[in-house]
């Protein structure tokens, strides 16, 4: 009987542990959010973007948000690959820190290139695109956009013609305003390539079927009639999708986003 008993107690106990199991490892998740600014002029002091990082600190999550490729002081520096590459290395750098889990989260253009970066198969857990922006394919239909429409056919002209290392003037818009910019063809047309990894309408279908994606856009937003044809029904089926309408236009959308997000990243998002 002592021995049932002994035998009871430690099927009992082996049960408790294997209930306890989940709870302890959800505990020790360490959510890390990559945060990926705005194209020029935007940047990591940006402040519709900025200072959700002391706020996502706040929920102890380990954050990060560097100067990217695209910023105001270095548009455009280099080509898409290597903009890819230094995502990667900030990724392993929240890796380092202690970071379980990794949440690519991009404004404007950032959006794509978290995006690029996760078709790629990089370590990214789940996606937040705040306000998706940077459309190729769309820049010979929109209105005011024929500049640097004509800037992609130019760039791709000389890139066939073997003149892709050499530099010219291009045009890019953002928000309305042009942006005339000094680089090489080659890396021009890295980011503009219509049927690149910098377009999102292209890399949308291919993103890993069982990452989940939160997506939010202002009502005021340029794109807002049009990003859920071009962009969020292109996604992989999930149940952990969320798309997200809020007030507002472009740059307001990462903070009215905000409390939405969050609450996603805890349920979903950052759920093993």
């Amino acid at each position: 009987m002592t021995l049932t008993r002994r035998a009871c107690c430690a099927l009992a106990l082996a049960g408790l542990c294997a209930a306890l199991m989940p709870l302890s490892a959800l505990a020790q998740e360490r959510v890390g959010i990559l945060m990926l600014h705005g194209k020029s002029p935007g940047n990591p002091n940006d402040p519709n973007f900025s200072p959700l990082k002391a706020r996502f600190e706040g929920e102890g999550w380990l954050v990060r948000l560097p100067d990217m490729p695209w910023s105001r002081t270095r548009y455009l520096d280099g080509n898409w690959d290597h903009a890819m590459q230094e995502i990667a290395g900030h990724v392993r750098a929240l890796r380092g820190q202690g970071a379980t889990r990794i949440v690519l989260m991009g404004h404007s253009m950032g959006v794509p290139a978290a995006m690029g970066h996760a078709v790629r198969g990089g370590d990214v857990q789940a996606l937040v695109l705040l306000a998706p922006g940077h459309v190729p394919l769309l820049y010979d239909t929109l209105p005011g956009l024929s500049a640097v429409h004509d800037s992609i056919v130019k760039a791709r002209e000389l890139v066939a013609a073997g003149k892709g290392g050499e530099r010219e003037r291009f045009i890019d818009i953002n928000q309305g305003r042009q942006q005339p910019l000094i680089t090489t063809a080659a890396n021009f047309q890295s980011y503009f390539d219509p049927a690149g990894d910098a377009e999102m309408s292209v890399t949308a279908p291919r993103l890993p079927a069982g990452l989940p994606v939160f997506t939010a856009v202002g009502e005021k937003d340029p794109l807002f009639g049009r990003i859920r044809a071009y962009l969020v029904d292109k996604l992989p089926a999930n149940s952990r999708n969320r798309y997200l309408e809020v007030p507002g236009g472009h740059l307001e959308t990462p903070r009215a986003a905000y409390d939405a997000m969050v609450e996603w990243i805890k349920t979903t998002g950052a759920a093993p």
